[in-house]
């Protein structure tokens, strides 16, 4: 079978060059469906090696490349997510989707291209933690209408042909998981605050100072950890902005030999915890009102394989 990049078949293939152009839009469309860049890579895989295994007629056949390769990716991440309710039974403790780093933070060499994949993946707001926890709260179904819908602006008519629903059920799908989306207000200094929010919560933990993470965090603020089953996390999120503060004066960053760098996270203000030069811990955050509403922190090794630290 014969890759876009394998010498194994030398038949011209007129749709080579459009189908190529699909792999970032395939990528960034994989990743915010199933919340993994690992497996998004495996779906575009999966797709590609779908187009070659068809004769050079079938090929011919179909009039849009790119559409055929959206609609196989979209239904293979359709049966991962229903797959996924099962895995998630077996997880052990809370799962966090994959923390991307910022394009400056990656690990080079770790792509299974020639592109990085953090040059395939677009850093919006479709991408921050705060929305792909609430994404991976929607049913398959929801979620794919939403994304493709309302993220990537496929008509409901294209929509129906991948989910296996009317039209009219998958507006009502796509209209579903809208309420469930907080849309910030827009506001030009957001991103700085929220910079400096991070940053002065880095400052209080490292001083283990209670009363200034108790100031920096909404009063039902949760703190949510995913190690996985290979490392220890709490099982289950710490609720209320007390017993966060406690939470994390209790586990000094000195005592364990972690240093904590501010990073991106998704495309939002975050920090990274590093020991003996590896990345230990990434942490995105989700800030409302100019309070820490939620700190997601990412402690399974295989979530963390795309970040270094910085020298």
């Amino acid at each position: 079978m014969a890759h876009p990049s394998d010498p194994l078949d030398d038949r011209p293939d007129p749709n080579l060059s459009a189908i190529i152009r699909e792999r970032r839009q395939l990528t960034n469309l994989a990743y915010r469906l199933l919340g993994s860049l690992a497996d998004a890579e495996d779906v575009v895989q999966e797709t590609y090696a779908r187009w070659y295994a068809m004769s050079p007629r079938q090929q011919e056949d179909i009039n849009a490349p790119g559409g055929w390769l959206t609609t196989v990716a979209s239904r293979i991440c359709l049966d991962l997510l229903r797959s996924a309710r099962v895995r998630r039974e077996r997880y052990v403790g809370e799962w966090i989707p994959e923390p991307l780093p910022d394009r400056a933070e990656w690990i080079s060499g770790q792509s299974t291209g020639d592109t990085d994949p953090a040059d395939r993946v677009t850093l919006d707001e479709s991408v921050s933690m705060a929305f792909l926890v609430v994404l991976d709260a929607m049913t398959p179904a929801e979620r794919v209408a939403f994304i493709l819908h309302d993220v990537f602006g496929y008509p409901f008519a294209d929509v129906a042909a991948i989910v296996g629903r009317t039209p009219g059920a998958c507006r009502q799908l796509a209209a579903s998981a809208r309420r469930r989306i907080r849309v910030p207000r827009p506001d030009a200094g957001a991103s700085g605050r929220r910079t400096d929010l991070v940053r002065a919560f880095k400052r209080a933990w490292e001083a283990t100072d209670i009363e200034a993470l108790i100031g920096l965090l909404g009063p039902d603020a949760t703190a949510t950890g995913d190690g996985g089953g290979l490392v220890t996390a709490a099982l289950h999120p710490v609720e209320g902005a007390e017993q966060v503060a406690r939470f994390f004066v209790d586990r000094p960053t000195a005592a364990a030999g972690v240093t904590l760098q501010e990073c991106t996270v998704n495309g939002q203000p975050g920090l990274v915890a590093l020991r003996d030069g590896s990345t230990v811990s990434v942490m995105a955050f989700d800030v409302s009102d100019d309070r820490i509403e939620h700190i997601w922190a990412v402690l399974n090794p295989d979530k963390l394989r795309s970040w270094v630290a910085k020298a």
